[in-house]
């Protein structure tokens, strides 16, 4: 069985005076506060999540 490919992602902006969407976008991906990191599974989901927030975060590969 293959393993599942994962994203390591990690918040370097505030989500200080941003629109609510966004905050509760961070919060859905276990990020809520400055230099939290998670590492997610790689879904379209995900993804998407992800560049709705772009600005706030940085993505690396979940190694």
């Amino acid at each position: 069985m293959a393993a599942k490919k994962t994203i390591a992602v990690e918040q370097v902006r505030s989500a200080n005076r941003r629109p609510e969407r966004q905050t509760q976008t961070l919060i859905g991906l276990g990020l809520n506060k400055l230099g939290r990191k998670v590492t997610l599974e790689d879904t379209p989901a995900v993804r998407g999540m992800l560049k709705k927030v772009q600005h706030l975060v940085q993505v690396g590969d979940g190694k």
